[in-house]
Parts: C-alpha cells; sequence; structure tokens
C-alpha cells in the first residue's frame, strides 16, 4: 500500500514512515523542508525500504493539488504541526491563524482531495494525528487547543460521511512526546511560567500524567499500524489515547 505522511521529518512523522517502510508499504515522506525530505528518503533507501518524498505546504491548495495529482495514497496520516505559547492577549493573530491552517483546514483539504479515490478504490484509512490537548486543555495553548479539539470532531464527520465503504477515519492523541517540538515548547513554557526546564517537565508536563513518562514514537507508530490492519477495519470516528492514564482522572 501507499502511505503519504505530512511533518514526515519530525519525530512522529519519520516513525510512522519507517515502520510502515519496515513492513514493506511505499510511504511518501510529505513536508515543507527539501534538504531534509532527501535526507530522510535516502535513510530509509539506504534499508532497503520503498520510499519517496514531495515538498508539500497542507495550507496551500495549489501545494495539495500537486502532491495528490502525483500521489493517491491508501494511507493518510495528517501528523504536520507547530506549536505557540503565549496569553491570547499576546498571541499575534497571523500566528493563531497559521496553527489553525495547519493543524486543522490542512489535514481537511487533504482528505478532501484524497477521498474521492479512497471511495473509487473502495478502500481507504485516515489517521489524524491528535494529541492529549484535543481532550483536555493547558493556558497559553489556546490555538494548538482548538485546532486539535477541532480535528476530532472533524475526524468523526468525515468516518460518518464514508462509512459505506472501506473507509476509517481516527484519531491518535498521545500526552506529552519527546520531539523537537515538545524540546521547543518545554523552553518555552519555562520562559512563561518562569520555572527551570526540568521544572516544566516534573510540574507541568508529566504532573498529570499518573504513569510520568513521555509517550514514545514507537508506540504511535504501532498505534497507526494497528488502524490500518485488517483487526481494525471496524474502528472508526475513535480516539486512540495514549495518555499514561491522564483523562482517567
Amino acid at each position: 500500500m501507499q502511505i503519504v505522511i505530512t511533518g514526515a521529518t519530525g519525530g512522529i512523522g519519520f516513525a510512522i514512515a519507517n515502520h510502515f517502510a519496515s513492513a514493506g508499504h511505499q510511504v511518501v515522506l510529505a513536508d515543507l523542508q527539501a534538504a531534509m525530505i532527501d535526507s530522510k528518503v535516502a535513510d530509509l533507501r539506504a534499508q532497503g525500504y520503498n520510499a519517496a518524498g514531495i515538498v508539500l505546504d497542507v495550507t496551500d491548495a495549489a501545494s495539495i493539488a500537486a502532491c495528490t495529482a502525483q500521489y493517491q495514497p491508501d494511507i493518510l496520516v495528517n501528523n504536520a504541526g507547530i506549536q505557540h505559547v503565549a496569553r491570547l492577549e499576546d498571541f499575534p493573530p497571523e500566528k493563531w491563524q497559521q496553527l489553525i491552517n495547519v493543524m486543522l483546514t490542512g489535514p481537511a483539504m487533504l482528505s478532501r482531495a484524497v477521498l474521492p479515490g479512497m471511495r473509487s478504490r473502495n478502500f481507504g484509512r485516515i489517521i489524524n494525528i491528535g494529541s492529549i490537548h484535543a481532550l483536555v486543555a493547558s493556558p497559553f495553548k489556546s490555538a494548538y487547543v482548538a485546532a486539535k479539539h477541532g480535528l476530532l470532531g472533524f475526524s468523526k464527520v468525515i468516518a460518518l460521511e464514508n462509512a459505506d465503504k472501506d473507509i476509517t477515519i481516527n484519531t491518535i492523541c498521545p500526552a506529552y512526546v519527546k520531539t523537537p517540538l515538545v524540546e521547543q515548547q518545554i523552553a518555552a513554557q519555562a520562559k512563561e511560567h518562569n520555572l527551570t526546564e526540568q521544572q516544566v517537565i516534573e510540574q507541568i508536563m508529566l504532573a498529570p500524567m499518573p504513569q510520568k513518562a513521555f509517550i514514545g514514537v514507537d508506540e504511535i507508530a504501532a498505534t497507526a499500524a494497528f488502524l490500518c490492519s485488517p483487526a481494525a477495519r471496524h474502528i472508526t470516528a475513535q480516539t486512540m489515547v495514549l495518555d499514561g492514564g491522564w483523562t482517567a482522572r
């Protein structure tokens, strides 16, 4: 099968790409950073895997059209994400809109572009990478939380619209994952809260999580693979929460 993964050069995206490639699928790494795409594709090909890459801006209609003209995937993983941490009154409006465009409108428009092909083939899997913040909130993350909450509702609607075909749409929502994006958040939160970075990890990030651990990218990749397996063919419109017990409180 062919899998297109957005934000594929980052920690979560590349882990998913590597997992699917190692299982014998063709993976297409879609990202904004051309040099990073080339490097990551080369890494996969060096292992004998079937990998390709394409520059994709999920906020740009022409870029989405160019991607889907070249690739009509069996599986789409909407993973691209960005973060900005600030009080709402200090949040640049253009930055607020950018987060919504990347993490909510982008997945919607990319799904819109690939769904006709999936429906014609009577098969498709769309996996949206959400967050614990699709279910709970944290201060100073209004745009991110709004986008991820919206992604859950979007996923459920599209799953219902395509339930007449062998197409499923699900969202994976991990608690904090130790990726470069989270590393940046640690520094930003330390500044915002006037704490050390270790205090941010202990008092903010892992404090609500009973297991007191970061989620591994391998866990997310394996969950994505399970959602694409025959055993999960009737799992749709669901939220797969990898949170160490956070939302049980």
